[in-house]
């Protein structure tokens, strides 16, 4: 059957469909590494701050400078992934994952893990720009919807797997701040387990094809030729390595100069990549996360069942984003996050009206009567429709929007923006709470929920089912 709009006639058979399902979950494992190392840090942060005395900011910046590591990584992954390949960049996240997670189990001072989690945010950054752009340029169209949203999954269950790996630890030690094997506090062991994993994606890296793209712009055609008739079925090879060589314009590796274009100095499609990955942070997820504790409290939950309700809140996560792979090639992008939109908007709006009502402040936050309930209701229904829309089907988007000629370092521009502002709503997220009110905060992310629907419905193409190579076209109008 006939899988593209170009013409390039495949044969999506089963046979292909496993083999591409395989390549993607072992490119996915740099997307476990990705949650994984993101989240394995909150079982040890209390630990942290009593081995190392540290004031409340000195450890908030000593968490904190892990996204700055993620905004570097990304700014230059993409750059790298055309220079060296998509394949060699996965190795070296793989070997930054692996150091990272030993420096940081190692570490004798604050500097000095600081230094460790800055190296783990780079590794992060990579990943987060080789996994999406590698599975978009590897999988058929018909199916790259869902496949690409496979990386989201693998971040949700990288989370898990750390909360598990952490309260797992700290149960058989004792705690989190006892000594466990070898000498080592079992903090340590929950930073030195990501070793594991690390050495896992690099294996996996060195045995997957490289992308046909970067095979076709190295001059690498029979190679390209045979990744695209094993694993996409590309019956006509020759004419989809032309179709493919066309999209580039020109032969020499792109730059970023070749970003500039007449919307404010940039292309057009950069400025809406970098919007929807700015407004995937904006819309507050990551705060919502960390403020999960105090929700649950607030309707009668004692601390103690801290983990159990981060757990259920990461299992909903995982959950969801299997809606989105189930979806996002049937009903679209566009539509699904436009859906997300208007469900994250309402969930958001009840929990700015609940804390609106809200009795003290921080730990001590409580609220009244019915207002616990709605407040949790919200939060969850934000979780649910963030975590099947634009937390996965925003990087499927991102992986597929940019023309080939500039892909990569589109993509990791784009990135790098969805990095800076992680680390702005981490930041200013208990500020603005204790200082303002945590109703303000919520209020925001409802009207960055609204925006996000205006932009969506008015700047953002469709790309379900459009080959790679056409959307230099589809971008351009």
């Amino acid at each position: 059957m006939s899988g593209n709009d170009a013409g390039t006639e495949t044969e999506q058979s089963p046979k292909h469909l496993a083999r591409v399902i395989g390549i993607t979950v072992a490119a996915a494992v740099g997307g476990l590494l990705f949650g994984f190392d993101t989240a394995v840090i909150n079982g040890a942060v209390d630990s942290i701050q009593a081995d190392f005395d540290l004031s409340a900011s000195v450890l908030g910046f000593t968490v904190a400078i892990t996204l700055l590591g993620c905004a570097v990584g990304a700014w230059f992954a993409g750059g790298l992934a055309d220079r060296w390949g998509r394949k060699k960049v996965m190795v070296a996240a793989a070997l930054l994952f692996a150091v990272n997670s030993i420096g940081s189990a190692y570490a004798f001072s604050e500097w000095d893990l600081m230094g460790w989690r800055l190296v783990g945010g780079l590794a992060i950054g990579i990943a987060s720009v080789i996994v999406p752009g590698y599975i978009a340029e590897i999988a058929p169209s018909k199916w790259r919807g869902g496949l690409a949203s496979v990386q989201q999954l693998a971040i949700t269950v990288g989370i898990f797997a750390a909360l598990l790996s952490d309260a797992s630890l700290a149960g058989a030690a004792g705690g989190a701040g006892e000594e466990f094997w070898w000498g080592l506090s079992a903090w340590r062991w929950m930073l030195l387990v990501g070793v594991v994993p690390a050495v896992v994606y690099g294996v996996l890296a060195l045995i997957i094809p490289e992308s046909p793209q970067f095979l076709i712009r190295a001059g690498r055609d029979e190679e390209a030729a045979r990744v695209l008739s094993r694993v996409a079925g590309v019956r006509d090879t020759s004419g989809k390595i032309i179709q493919i060589r066309e999209s580039f314009e020109r032969e020499d590796r792109a730059s970023y100069r070749d970003l500039r274009g007449p919307a404010f100095g940039l292309q057009p499609i950069l400025w809406v990549g970098m919007a929807i990955a700015a407004l995937q942070q904006l819309v507050g997820i990551n705060a919502i996360f960390y403020y999960s504790t105090t929700l649950w409290k607030s309707v009668g939950f004692s601390e103690s069942d801290s983990f159990t309700t981060s757990v259920i809140t990461s299992v909903i996560n995982v959950a969801m984003t299997f809606v989105a792979i189930f979806f996002v090639d049937r009903v679209g992008r566009r539509r699904l996050l436009l859906i997300g939109s208007v469900g994250m908007t309402v969930g958001l709006l009840a929990a700015t009206l609940a804390f609106l009502q809200a009795e003290g402040q921080g730990e001590s936050l409580t609220l009244p009567g019915a207002w616990g309930p709605v407040a949790l209701v919200g939060a969850n229904l934000f979780v649910i429709f963030f975590a099947a829309t634009w937390g996965p089907v925003m990087w499927v988007t991102l992986g597929e929007m940019f023309p080939n000629r500039i892909r990569s370092i589109a993509l990791g521009v784009a990135t790098m923006v969805n990095w800076v502002f992680n680390f702005i709503v981490t930041l200013s997220f208990p500020w603005v709470s204790e200082n303002l009110g945590l109703w303000i905060m919520y209020a925001a992310f409802t009207v960055f929920a609204v925006l996000s629907f205006v932009f969506v419905r008015a700047k953002l193409p469709e790309f379900t089912g459009k080959d790679l190579e056409d959307n230099a076209t589809v971008t351009s109008s």
